[in-house]
């Protein structure tokens, strides 16, 4: 399973009440890979080209969280709060992974085309990136 498709898994989660459903897949892929055009001197990272996709998944999530607190202010069961946690919480795990596959994809890899002491700062901080992503 790749990246992207773990992703779409974990973002496909257990619908809240009371939620607006997510908007369909199609929907979703319409303005892929349209990129907005960046001012001058503005340093490009390595999500640059899926920032809408991000967002979207980004409100996708806020969208959960906030399910939570109506889910708890309207006394819901504590297991289906429970559930909706988890998959909020596989979300931003899968969210983290793909942006971290990103960064090891464009920030490492053209570190390491420039070679130096360059490409040993860029992997210790991907390095601590993933152990800090291991203790959560």
């Amino acid at each position: 399973m790749t990246t992207t498709e773990a992703a779409d898994t974990a973002d496909a989660a257990v619908p809240t009440p009371g939620a607006p459903e997510a908007p369909s897949d199609q929907a979703q892929g319409q303005g892929q890979g349209q990129a907005q055009a960046e001012p001058p001197g503005h340093e490009v990272h390595g999500y640059h080209k899926q920032k809408d996709e991000h967002l979207k998944r980004l409100r996708r999530i806020e969208g959960q969280i906030r399910g939570l607190q109506r889910m708890v202010e309207e006394d819901v069961y504590c297991i289906d709060i429970l559930t909706q946690v988890s998959a909020g919480t596989k979300a931003l795990q899968s969210f983290a992974l793909q942006l971290l596959e990103e960064h090891l994809r464009h920030c490492v890899a053209d570190a390491a085309v420039k070679g130096g002491t360059e490409i040993d700062a860029k992997v210790e901080e991907a390095t601590k990136a993933i152990a800090r992503m291991m203790r959560t």
